[in-house]
């Protein structure tokens, strides 16, 4: 498991789901590995309790699935949730690039580019958790520039089931579009073409049922019958 330092302010509770959270989403949590408890708070500095509470409250998303008695392990990737994170995506997504053809200023547009840069150069380094943070990152600002972060953080919640599968795209799909559906995005909002804008995020945010047989080839014991 990967340990990040402890941000200023963060609570034990708070430090524990981030990390664990962050350590699915990079697979290094494996899909139908053991979680224990123990050596999770051993690894983190922190005491059981903010570890145990932060298990409970990732398994409310079916992300962990917790044995009473027998401890806990990390969900395989099951297709159903996958799907059901992709629709709440589609939908909100789809209005807020919409929206965001209205309220984007010209220092937002600055803002995205900067960021498109960013994925460029991280793309073209094969260094895929850079891209998947700025990934992350690009969708957060749509919903900052439609002043619509208390929406986004309410569904992140879901997207980690999404998200394992996006991170195997990045090592198992070989004609990845990600950097270039979002360059499509931006041109489409600084064009203020709503419609345009609609029509590439449903087609950008559908791509991984496209690419989904690549990744079992590439990860197939890690994916729920």
């Amino acid at each position: 498991m990967q340990v990040k330092p402890r941000k200023s302010g963060e609570i034990a509770r708070e430090y524990a789901l981030r990390i664990i959270k962050d350590n699915i989403i990079s697979l290094d949590l494996e899909p139908g590995s053991s979680l224990n408890d123990m050596e999770v708070s051993a690894e983190l500095g922190v005491s059981r309790t903010p570890v145990r509470e932060a298990i409970m409250e990732l398994s409310k998303s079916k992300i962990i699935e917790v044995y009473p008695q027998k401890g806990s392990r990390i969900a395989l990737i099951d297709l159903e949730l996958v799907n059901e994170a992709r629709f709440l995506r589609l939908v909100l997504e789809r209005a807020i690039v919409e929206l965001a053809c209205e309220m984007a200023t010209p220092e937002d547009i600055v803002r995205l580019e900067e960021n498109l840069k960013l994925q460029e150069f991280y793309a073209a380094q094969g260094w895929s958790g850079e891209l998947l943070h700025f990934d992350d990152l690009f969708h957060e600002m749509l919903f900052s520039i439609c002043k619509k972060d208390l929406i986004y953080n309410i569904s992140n919640g879901l997207s980690i089931h999404s998200d394992r599968l996006r991170r195997m795209a990045l090592f198992a799909v070989k004609d990845l579009k990600v950097v270039s559906d979002h360059r499509r995005i931006v041109d489409a909002i600084r064009a203020k073409d709503r419609q345009l804008a609609g029509t590439i995020l449903v087609e950008h945010l559908t791509r991984y049922i496209g690419e989904e047989k690549e990744v079992r080839e590439v990860y197939p014991h890690y994916f729920k019958d």
